[in-house]
């Protein structure tokens, strides 16, 4: 059994979407998408600095669009047992299951990333990853400064989201067995109650979709929980972006599941790394530029029920 995952915010690079532009109709779709949302996304994709695509508001229209597109490419025929996304991989995942069109999808993480910028601007507020530790400790540590356990990833990983003044409090009172705490190049604490105005923003924009119940297995990173319904799936999408990550049940699903091989969307390579770690004996492949297509369909043809 093969599962489909689409990577979050921070996994882009300049000029990663330059070579999936080359495929058939590729820069015709972005172009469209484009116009739909109103932002020059093959500009950002191919031309744009690191600080550009840094920023929250174009990351992420970003990321979802190169997901469906690396998606797509695998061919239409390709269904795997099960997709899901890690923070707003999300909504790449929810188009590649049939929850919302391409266009719908793209139009809800344009306004997502508008809200989470405009949230992140009322605090100065950050997030920093732990390296190493016991993730139960680390927790409970994070608790009591006030901080948020905004990404509980799994393989040990977990990044802690709160205010610069908590973050620098962090620096000086690491967890039991933390060797590193370091500070992320985000613009705000997502997964937090920091993003609590983007949950109104958001709310407000999916009452205009109709979404369809999702025609594969689609796992929630709210809880690693299977969703059955279009309905409950946008309501997540929506109360996700104040709530943390779980990367790491969703990679407890996988393994109920029988997951036995993993395919990342691009600009893959983060959650294979994860996989690597969490998930033995799982084969991952990530999706870095079209050169990966031919060994990702080897590895369907292999892994596909």
């Amino acid at each position: 059994m093969l599962v489909l995952v689409a990577p979050g915010q921070g996994a882009q690079t300049p000029g990663f979407l330059t070579p999936w532009l080359e495929l058939p109709g590729a820069a015709d779709r972005l172009g469209a998408w484009s116009d739909a949302i109103g932002l020059d996304l093959a500009h950002y994709g191919t031309q744009a600095d690191a600080d550009a695509i840094r920023d929250t508001a174009v990351a992420q229209p970003l990321l979802v669009a190169a997901g469906i597109l690396s998606a797509a490419a695998l061919g239409d025929t390709f269904l795997p047992g099960a997709v899901a996304g890690h923070s707003v991989g999300e909504i790449t995942a929810a188009a590649y299951a049939g929850v919302l069109d391409d266009t719908a999808a793209l139009t809800l993480v344009r306004k997502r990333g508008l809200a989470m910028a405009e949230a992140a601007a009322i605090t100065e507020t950050g997030m920093s990853a732990l390296l190493g530790g016991d993730p139960e400790t680390s927790v409970a540590h994070l608790e009591k400064l006030g901080l948020t356990p905004a990404n509980i990833n799994g393989a040990g990983q977990i990044v802690a989201a709160g205010t610069m003044e908590q973050l620098a409090a962090l620096e000086q009172d690491k967890p039991e067995g933390v060797r590193k705490v370091v500070a992320l190049k985000v613009a705000g604490a997502f997964h937090t109650h920091h993003m609590g105005p983007a949950v109104e923003t958001l709310a407000e924009a999916a009452k205009e979709l109709v979404p369809a119940d999702p025609k594969l297995t689609y796992v929630s990173n709210k809880d690693g929980k299977a969703v059955a319904t279009g309905a409950e799936v946008l309501q997540r999408l929506v109360g996700q972006v104040a709530n943390p990550v779980r990367w790491d049940l969703c990679m407890e699903t996988f393994k109920e599941l029988g997951v036995t091989a993993l395919i990342e969307a691009c600009p893959g390579g983060t959650l294979t790394g994860l996989a690597k770690r969490a998930l033995p004996g799982v084969k991952t492949l990530a999706l870095k530029t079209p050169d990966d297509l031919d060994a990702a369909r080897e590895l369907i043809a292999e892994h596909s029920a």
